[in-house]
């Protein structure tokens, strides 16, 4: 079987409604309303390392904390509702880092209509979805914060392969007629957006020779991208699908 024969075959087999059950993208779509599903989303994102079954039940508990209204939480929560989140922790991600993203999120939504309007803004730079992650992660960390806080939001200008915020882009920005990804970003196209690579992907990339970089860095993001969209110009990154699924739930076994 050729290579983009296999992997449409699979985009079709995992880029539908089942998909979201036991995924990150569960999170946000318990929301309608945009900037309930852009905070929960990219919340969601900055945990979405490890076992997926941890990160859903961490991700889940951080929405009952802020009463299912993620928007409301960030910009009118007092002392009482912020001391809910002293006990949250995942993995490295303690209490003060989360004190640290809801304020930060907080003044990111004082400063503009949306995620989105910033997003549009940092795009319009280069059209360029790097300039995205950055202009991001540079208004977040307006706010004040422990240098420890900082490592949550990956910086692809030192390298980083910013797997979680390319995932979270994805969600944002992709039209998806089968439902799983939201596309309420219209603005950028989804032509632009970069492989979400993370061991997984990275792993099924590079069996199928599309990826000869070894580190799962920027550069290989770069170049896995660049070898999706001679497989698809104007939705590169639904073969995100595709690799992934297949890392995660085949192995090797259809390699």
């Amino acid at each position: 079987m050729e290579i983009l024969e296999l992997l449409n075959k699979k985009v079709k087999e995992y880029n539908k409604p089942k998909f979201i059950e036991t995924d990150p993208i569960s999170i946000p779509h318990q929301f309608n309303n945009q900037k309930d599903i852009e905070i929960s989303g990219y919340l969601t994102s900055i945990i979405s390392w490890g076992r997926r079954p941890a990160i859903l039940k961490s991700a889940n508990r951080l929405m009952e904390i802020m009463g299912h209204e993620p928007y409301n939480f960030v910009m009118n929560a007092g002392k009482t509702d912020l001391k809910q989140l002293e006990g949250y922790v995942y993995r490295t991600f303690n209490p003060d880092d989360c004190f640290f993203a809801i304020e930060a999120m907080k003044n990111l939504y004082s400063n503009y209509e949306s995620m989105e309007e910033l997003a549009n803004k940092s795009f319009s730079e280069k059209n360029e979805i790097k300039d995205v992650i950055i202009g991001i992660r540079k208004e977040l960390l307006k706010t004040e914060h422990l240098k420890r806080s900082e490592k949550h939001f990956a910086n692809p200008e030192t390298g980083s392969a910013a797997k979680r915020t390319n995932m979270f882009l994805r969600w944002m920005i992709r039209q998806d007629l089968n439902g799983v990804d939201f596309g309420i970003w219209k603005k950028i196209p989804a032509s632009a957006l970069m492989i979400p690579l993370d061991v997984h992907s990275g792993n099924t990339a590079r069996t199928l020779g599309l990826l000869t970089r070894k580190q799962n860095d920027w550069k290989a993001v770069e170049e896995l991208t660049a070898q999706l969209r001679e497989l698809d110009t104007n939705d590169p990154i639904k073969y995100d699908f595709a690799l992934f699924g297949m890392g995660v739930f085949e192995g090797k076994a259809l390699l």
